[in-house]
């Protein structure tokens, strides 16, 4: 049984807005937090997104075909699913559209043989996952800055329940890796 893990980059307030990424996000950039996502991408043997970071990313790592970053071989080659009701075609190599029965689907490809279905982003995907009570584990790159505004990655008056910490990594410009198990 395939693990659910979900990987997010936020600011301390859990902002992880791409529109708002040059000004929290690139001015922590270092050698140990990209060998760390990195190794992240690496790990898993399946990626999940909701439509709207499917969107974002496919059309970049789709076009990479030098393994760019060390990642993009990984990317371009992996299985991927894209939540979507409106979503018609998925052109990124090995994605499939899950348009129906989402959490049923989930849960039938996390009873699969393998490591880990890693969601990328994807904070209402993540939302809808956590009420079904599908996601295993929780990796925060967490941003030593407070953003102040964007979109958040758990929104008002949700709640998780108790979460286990399993790990954390101090990383280079007071980045955090906070790995998160279910409680």
């Amino acid at each position: 049984m395939r693990k659910l893990v979900v990987s997010a980059w936020i600011t301390l307030d859990g902002v992880f807005d791409a529109d708002t990424m040059p000004q929290w996000y690139a001015p922590f950039d270092s050698e140990a937090r990209q060998t760390y996502i990195r190794e992240g991408i690496l790990a898993c043997d399946a990626l999940l997104f909701g439509r709207t970071t499917y969107e974002m990313l496919a059309p970049y790592w789709s076009s990479l075909h030098n393994n760019e970053m060390g990642v993009a071989g990984k990317l371009n080659s992996a299985p991927k699913y894209v939540v979507s009701s409106s979503l018609k075609k998925a052109n990124w190599n090995n994605t499939t559209i899950i348009g129906k029965s989402v959490v049923a689907e989930i849960a039938r490809l996390k009873e699969q043989p393998g490591r880990e279905i890693q969601i990328e982003g994807s904070a209402l995907l993540v939302q809808s996952l956590m009420a079904a009570n599908l996601v295993d584990e929780y990796r925060f790159l967490v941003h030593p800055i407070i953003a102040g505004k964007g979109k958040r990655f758990f929104k008002d008056g949700m709640s998780t329940g108790a979460l286990t910490l399993v790990s954390t990594q101090a990383l280079d410009k007071g980045v955090m890796v906070l790995c998160y198990g279910r409680g």
